[in-house]
């Protein structure tokens, strides 16, 4: 992502051959190798799709046929492998962590494991989802083909989107939805998920300018999210990354916001300034780039973002299939005049001068000449001249929401004690916010609350503080009595492992890797047909938690149909007696049996591509419904 980032801002021009066989040192088996990340990577970490962004933005840069017929190839297969992996049937948008935000207490609660991370639907994931299959649809065009799903397939992601993070109330988009079997809303804001909301139209025109001025920034500039999570040092959380705000930088051109641009501008230069150099992120609290958990000098992306913002603001270039589209943005205390000489592209030599400020060009002219639209050609040749007159227009939009850095209150620890749900009191809060089963259910300002445990249901609260802005929700509770709740051991099916771990249950557990157990067969037996919830009792010791690349992936078939996926992220390097419980699938058992398949998949390989490893302890079954 890093790399992907990077070329979209400003390598795909500036070093479009070297950005495109840094891409192509990500592609296994004619698909995107997602990054190393929390519990295995892909499909926990599932922002693979960047790559998408930047291979079509070096095609429309060089117009590179060879390059696009290996893209468009590379990035079909990948989103076959991600519809069949990280759709959710429920919300139809796209599961898995945070596009970036990819250190997992940095951006959730403590309580979410790597499991609850791939089941959470993340605003910047599904809007580069979206934009991915936006590109295969205009790669296949190019190509000739006929590729219409891909086109369907982003526009049910946009309408997702929309339907599901999009808070009217505060005129801008959430973070996440996360939980467990019923997701609610993080409210939280993510600049790079909202800048990219924008730049590539999931956000109406109205949403956009929406966005742009009611969404907090704060004096150093645009923090990565807001509030910030208390206790969690300054990395992700609580830091502002040049590249993230030069996206939003960009955002904020493309809508006209003339005080969102000049705040932006300003927390680009000032620490490139003050520091002499473009660190990777900044504290929120002081702007310094002491004190974050990690930092670099000389980052990729904090230069891709800081060079956009000559070609792609003050220059205002566009790159397009058949040439360049201008459309500069200049605030009026960068007026003046300003000229990039001798930039490359494709085959000539462009001067470029811009006069004036404004968001409106009065006059384009190429060599003297006046021309009706401001664009040039992809088939002009030798050296140009391109002059640019402004309007000196004021801008559409001038409003900020400039806010004090501030902190959510502390996350919930909620249990049951007999009857009612309890939890422990959070300092500052005003009221509790109780959901049953994803739904809103009870405000309150008590600490406890009777239940009706007769009936399978699943409870989260949050601590609300004056200001109205909730916590995270405490790690859901789940009310069923024993005999909503059924469990088939494997072992009683398939030969059990002679491996030497404990603190399974029954007489043992099943292996499977690549070789071993590629097929298991299992029959549920149920006595009323309805809606029911089932995951798998699982170890993996393959990795540590947060990084590396050996997630288990297996699919799942009831009755002969497809029916999803299971993923058994990593639990911990050598941590094979350390059990935890896979994603929960909704599926409709008819009366009496069901045959249950756990089949292991071509898509089902992994970013290690070999080591694709689990045990398997237990099935889960509950009644829902």
């Amino acid at each position: 992502r890093d790399v992907s980032y990077s070329t979209l801002l400003a390598f795909a021009y500036h070093e479009p051959e070297v950005a495109k066989i840094s891409l192509m040192k990500k592609v296994k088996r004619g698909r995107i190798v997602q990054d190393t990340g929390s519990g295995g990577a892909w499909p926990v970490s599932s922002d693979r799709t960047t790559w998408a962004l930047a291979a079509w933005e070096i095609y429309k840069v060089t117009g590179d046929e060879a390059w696009l017929n290996t893209a468009y190839q590379v990035i079909k297969n990948s989103l076959a492998d991600d519809e069949l992996t990280l759709r959710s049937p429920h919300s139809g948008m796209y599961r898995g962590e945070s596009s970036f935000l990819d250190w997992r207490e940095q951006t959730y609660p403590k309580w979410m494991s790597n499991m609850d991370i791939f089941v959470s639907e993340n605003l910047g994931t599904n809007v580069v989802h979206y934009q991915a299959h936006i590109i295969q649809a205009e790669m296949a065009k190019q190509l000739g083909l006929n590729d219409e799903g891909a086109a369907a397939k982003a526009a049910s992601i946009k309408a997702a989107i929309n339907q599901y993070l999009w808070m009217p109330q505060k005129g801008y988009y959430a973070q996440y939805r996360y939980g467990r079997s019923n997701l609610i809303v993080s409210s939280r804001f993510d600049a790079l998920g909202e800048a990219l909301s924008i730049l590539f139209d999931v956000a109406s025109e109205d949403q956009s300018r929406s966005i742009v001025e009611n969404s907090p920034v704060i004096n150093y500039g645009t923090t990565c999210i807001y509030p910030q999570i208390p206790g969690i040092p300054p990395y992700h959380n609580n830091g502002i990354w040049p590249f993230v705000q030069s996206f939003w930088n960009l955002a904020a051109a493309k809508v006209g916001n003339e005080a969102a641009l000049l705040h932006g501008l300003a927390a680009i230069y000032r620490p490139a300034a003050l520091f002499l150099t473009n660190y990777e992120n900044m504290v929120a609290q002081n702007g310094d780039y002491m004190g974050t958990e990690i930092n670099s000098d000389r980052m990729l992306w904090s230069m891709a973002g800081n060079l956009a913002m000559v070609h792609r603001v003050f220059t205002g270039m566009h790159f397009e299939v058949d040439g360049i589209r201008f459309q500069p943005v200049v605030p009026k205390a960068y007026g003046g005049t300003r000229t990039l000489s001798n930039f490359s592209y494709r085959n000539s030599h462009l001067d470029i001068v811009v006069k004036g400020h404004g968001t409106e060009i009065e006059a384009f002219m190429l060599d003297g000449e006046p021309m009706e639209e401001p664009f040039i050609p992809a088939t002009m040749e030798g050296k140009h001249r391109v002059e640019i007159l402004l309007a000196n227009n004021n801008f559409p939009s001038n409003t900020i929401n400039l806010v004090n850095n501030t902190f959510s209150l502390g996350t919930p620890q909620a249990r049951l004690e007999g009857e009612q749900l309890a939890w422990n009191e959070i300092p500052g809060a005003k009221a509790y916010q109780l959901y049953r089963n994803g739904e809103k259910m009870l405000l309150t300002d008590d600490t406890r609350v009777k239940l009706d445990l007769g009936e399978v249901a699943e409870y989260m609260v949050t601590a609300i503080d004056e200001n109205g802005s909730e916590s995270f929700a405490a790690e859901p509770v789940l009310t069923a009595s024993k005999n909503d709740i059924q469990m088939v051991e494997i072992e009683n099916t398939v030969q059990a492992s002679a491996l030497p771990h404990t603190n399974y249950s029954g007489k043992g557990f099943v292996e499977i890797t690549s070789t071993k157990n590629r097929e298991i067969n299992l029959i549920i037996n149920i006595e009323k047909e309805g809606t029911y919830l089932i995951d798998s009792r699982y170890a993996n010791g393959t990795g540590p938690w947060n990084t590396d690349n050996n997630c288990a992936i297996r699919s799942v078939y009831l009755n002969e149909e497809y029916a999803g996926v299971w993923i058994f992220p990593q639990r911990g390097t050598d941590e094979w007696s350390d059990w935890g419980y896979s994603n929960a699938l909704h599926l409709k058992l008819k009366a009496g049996l069901n045959h249950l398949s756990v089949k292991f998949e071509d898509w089902n390989i992994n970013m290690d591509g070999e080591i694709n490893d689990a045990l398997l302890d237990y099935l889960r079954i509950k009644k829902i419904s």
